[in-house]
């Protein structure tokens, strides 16, 4: 019987109601009111990326070594990453960042949200926090289940490749950053996650 703790690890500025997020909370109870054992958290990640740390090592604690797993769009990749390395679970990642402490310096300042109009300071400190959070080459590339679209206005999709070579990638024409195909790929990622 499929069996897995789930932890969602939404992208920056987003959060627990992005698309993608709701359409894999939908499909855990789907296979909940089958009867399968799965269970699922998406919290609201804090801008502070050691805050944010902080709360995916408590949450991946908290869970049975032999059922979690990890799923991160984005920056949520990026955090994915770093999870699978720490506690050596499997990860399934959506368009990650390899640099965010690169990509969002530029950010700095107060940010909104995605999905509401709630804003938020984004501190110059933390580029130093994502720094120190930067994992170094993949152990165990078998682990990762990566999804990558060349179409990505947001992030380069030949660093993504390349970052994530030898892992279980696959790079899709066209896209887009939000991965809008994402609902096509929903069986693939609970058969990878069933047989990790």
């Amino acid at each position: 019987m499929s069996r897995r703790d789930l932890l969602y690890l939404h992208g920056f500025r987003s959060s627990p109601r992005s698309t993608k997020a709701q359409q894999m909370g939908a499909l855990i109870a789907q296979r909940q009111a089958l009867g399968e054992d799965w269970s699922w958290q998406c919290p609201q990640l804090p801008p502070s990326p050691a805050e944010a740390w902080a709360l995916i090592e408590r949450s991946l604690s908290a869970l049975p070594d032999h059922r979690r797993a990890v799923i991160g769009s984005s920056l949520g990749g990026f955090y994915a990453t770093a999870a699978a390395e720490r506690f050596g679970c499997p990860a399934v990642l959506i368009n990650p960042a390899v640099d965010p402490a690169r990509d969002l310096a530029r950010y700095t300042g107060e940010i909104t949200a995605w999905h509401s109009e709630e804003r938020f300071w984004f501190r110059a400190g933390f580029i130093d926090e994502l720094r120190a959070l930067t994992p170094g080459a993949l152990t165990r590339p078998e682990r990762y289940f990566v999804l990558v679209a060349q179409g990505d206005e947001v992030l380069d999709w030949r660093e993504m490749a390349g970052r994530y070579a030898g892992t279980r990638l696959t790079v899709l024409e066209g896209g887009d950053h939000a991965l809008s195909s994402f609902p096509d790929h929903l069986d693939d990622i609970l058969s990878f996650l069933d047989a990790s």
